[in-house]
This record gives structure tokens, C-alpha cells and sequence, in this order.
């Protein structure tokens, strides 16, 4: 199938993301000129204003190309994209942040990775040639490494970056694979992950730069990592 009979939901959750959400959308447009897409936006309650500026944007450029979808409060990563899977018209999904971690520039190349492949996903990984970090200290970049190596080699996943959210999947993957996932937080896309190898789809790799967020606070933290850790555990239980 070829890209002008795809459509691309892009699923970007958010919460506090007022100063970044306009510059996002703008990036998507920008590098997704000649493609079928939507924008998902599952806000969970931000008191900041972000869902002011989402209406602002769908005055823009259209209630059909950007949808918001808010829920009450905060529930999690894992049901948000649920949630936005919900709402998706399009063949394939895709998850991203949108605190600008995950730069739309790559797009392009995920889109083509999976017409050249065939695959059922496509997962941007900092830990390839060309791929990599920036605006992180020393030791967030060895406790990110040594998550992965960690996992790598009590999980054998087949593939490289396992904590990365930068991801396209076949809506009908994501479905199969997020219907089976229990862990919530930072191990949850761990988990998508390892089931999606374990149950033998497809999955390729595009090398990106992870950027550390340009506006408001990093959520990850000393219980994220406590969380982390216990989700290696129960992976290596059950799967």
C-alpha cells in the first residue's frame, strides 16, 4: 500500500504543554506536507491553558486535522493513547511527545522505513549510529543506557531502544498490543515493546535525536525509576 492511501494518526498526549503544543503541530504540518494525516491531542486536565491553545490551532487548521480529545484529570500514558485510539481514523498510528523530545523532522523517515519494510512498527531509537541525546547530563544519559542494557539483556527484545516513545504502528498492532499491557508510566512502552516482539511482528528502527524538553519540567523521577525496575521484573515473569 502505498503512502497517498494511508492516513497517519498522530496520538500526542499532554499535560502542562501550553508553550510547547502551537510549535508542535506546526512541525507535524511542516514536515508532513504530502501526507493524509490528523492530530490527536489527549490532554488530561491541564491547568495551563493547553486546551485554550488547542482550540486556537483547530481555528487554524481545521477541527478535522487536529482533535482534541480531553479527559478529567491525569490517568496515565497507557490509557491516553487508548483513549486517542479511540478517536483515530487512520490505518496507522503514531505516538508521540509533545514536549519536543521527539523532533516531527523524523517523520518522513518512519513513513518510508515502513513502505520499504512492511513493517507493523517503527520505532525511533537514540541508541544506533546517527541516533543519540541531547540536553542531557552525564548521569541522565548512563541511567537511560543503563535501563536499556539492562533490559536488553535480561528481555532479549530485538531491538535497541526500549524506554523510546517516538513510534509508528499499524492502528490494528497497536490495538492487539496495547490491549495485553498492564504497566503504567515509564515501563509502559517498555512493555508495547517486548510484547510486540514476543508475539513476532515486524518492527524496525530509524535513529533519531532525543532532545531533552525545551519548555516547563522533565517527569521523570527517583519513583519512575523504582517503577522501572519493578516492570523488568514482572516482563521477565511474564513474557
Amino acid at each position: 500500500m502505498d503512502a497517498e492511501k494511508n492516513k497517519y494518526s498522530i496520538i500526542v498526549p499532554t499535560y502542562n504543554e501550553r508553550l510547547n503544543i502551537a510549535l508542535i503541530v506546526y512541525l507535524i504540518f511542516k514536515h508532513l506536507r504530502d501526507v493524509d494525516f490528523e492530530i490527536i491531542v489527549v490532554d488530561d486536565g491541564s491547568p495551563d491553558g493547553t486546551q485554550e491553545i488547542v482550540k486556537q490551532l483547530q481555528k487554524l487548521y481545521g477541527e478535522d486535522r487536529i482533535l482534541l480529545r480531553p479527559r478529567a484529570k491525569k490517568l496515565g500514558l497507557g490509557t491516553a493513547y487508548i483513549h486517542g485510539l479511540k478517536h483515530a481514523s487512520g490505518n496507522f498510528v503514531v505516538i508521540m511527545d509533545a514536549d519536543l523530545s521527539h523532533h516531527p523532522k523524523y517523520l518522513p523517515s518512519f513513513i518510508k522505513k515502513q513502505l520499504e519494510t512492511g513493517a507493523s512498527i517503527v520505532t525511533g531509537t537514540r541508541y544506533v549510529t546517527g541516533g543519540g541525546v541531547h540536553g542531557w547530563n552525564l548521569m541522565r544519559k548512563l541511567t537511560s543506557r543503563g535501563a536499556n542494557v539492562l533490559a536488553q539483556t535480561l528481555l532479549w527484545p530485538g531491538v535497541s531502544d526500549l524506554t523510546g516513545s517516538f513510534r509508528l504502528y499499524k492502528k490494528s498492532v497497536l490495538e492487539d498490543v496495547i490491549s495485553s499491557c498492564v504497566s503504567k508510566g515509564y515501563v509502559f512502552q517498555m512493555e508495547m515493546i517486548v510484547r510486540a516482539s514476543r508475539k513476532g511482528y515486524h518492527i524496525e528502527e530509524v535513529p533519531i535525536t532525543f532532545v531533552d524538553r525545551v519548555f516547563g519540567s522533565s517527569k521523570l523521577g527517583g519513583s519512575e525509576i523504582v517503577e522501572y525496575l519493578k516492570g523488568l521484573i514482572y516482563l521477565m515473569v511474564t513474557t
